[in-house]
């Protein structure tokens, strides 16, 4: 299960995606997960489903490796489609059985949630397997450098979540040589009830816990070793700037917005 988990991961491939400014890759996935929430009809989601497979084909990663990001959360998926199908009212009703009912606007609204929630943890994800945490984080600083002038702290901010995406997947892998170890020494983490699984976990937690905690004082202290004194006054050995191909993204993000405009208004037009 651990190793099914690619959040933080960069998939390294030379793309055009990969060779992408990274401000444009953030303002991209950002435009991208606002208007699943906006446009929630069939063009909206259409649009979005092929919008998402133009990129991973122009990305060459493989499709097998993006989807393997959802099996972590697929019992929460389908936790969240069940109550959708189950939960929500309407007046058309498919199904009633006792108190179970299900109505057509039911499966609508579960149809609507799980395709929403797999294209926003999948197009989240593609972001950071075409962006190295490096980028990320001269992107974010980049971006958002206006802020500063509110005496917003992007720097600290951006340099912290740059620093959570490259711990994701050491402690994920720390995680699974500690199951390992323990499982060595007998510990069960598939069987009995929940209670003895949860009070399994405890050798996993207290040491892993302590790893991260010495991981985080080790880097405070290389930081300081290296003087490092925050953003302020910093210079870039690779400056951010725009190419063609940036440019060009940027358009084709308008063309989107575009479509999506164009199809939710005749979509509304002829219903």
């Amino acid at each position: 299960m651990l190793r099914d988990i690619t959040i933080g991961q960069y998939y390294r491939e030379e793309s055009v995606i990969h060779r992408l400014d990274p401000r444009v890759k953030l303002a991209g996935t950002f435009i991208y997960i606002i208007l699943l929430f906006i446009f929630d009809n069939i063009w909206g989601y259409a649009l979005a489903t092929l919008a998402f497979a133009v990129v991973v084909k122009a990305s060459r990663i493989p499709l097998k490796f993006i989807l393997k990001g959802l099996r972590p959360i697929l019992f929460l998926l389908l936790l969240t489609v069940f109550f959708n199908m189950f939960f929500v009212t309407g007046t058309h009703v498919i199904l009633q059985y006792g108190i179970i009912r299900i109505t057509w606007e039911g499966l609508k609204s579960a149809a609507f949630m799980g395709i929403r929630l797999i294209l926003l943890i999948l197009g989240s994800s593609l972001m950071t397997y075409t962006t190295t945490p490096n980028h990320l984080t001269d992107g974010l600083e980049k971006g958002l450098n206006w802020m500063n002038k509110f005496k917003v702290p992007i720097h600290e901010i951006a340099m912290m979540m740059s620093i959570a995406l490259r711990f994701i997947p050491i402690l994920l892998e720390e995680t699974d040589i500690i199951m390992k170890a323990q499982s060595a020494r007998g510990v069960d983490f598939e069987h009995g009830r929940v209670w003895t699984r949860a009070k399994n976990m405890v050798p996993i937690l207290v040491p892993l816990f302590i790893s991260a905690f010495r991981r985080a004082n080790d880097l405070a202290r290389a930081m300081e070793a290296r003087c490092y004194r925050g953003g302020e006054g910093r210079t870039k050995m690779k400056p951010l700037v725009y190419a063609r191909r940036d440019r060009a993204a940027y358009l084709l993000v308008v063309v989107y917005i575009a479509l999506l405009i164009a199809g939710d208004r005749t979509l509304a037009y002829f219903l």
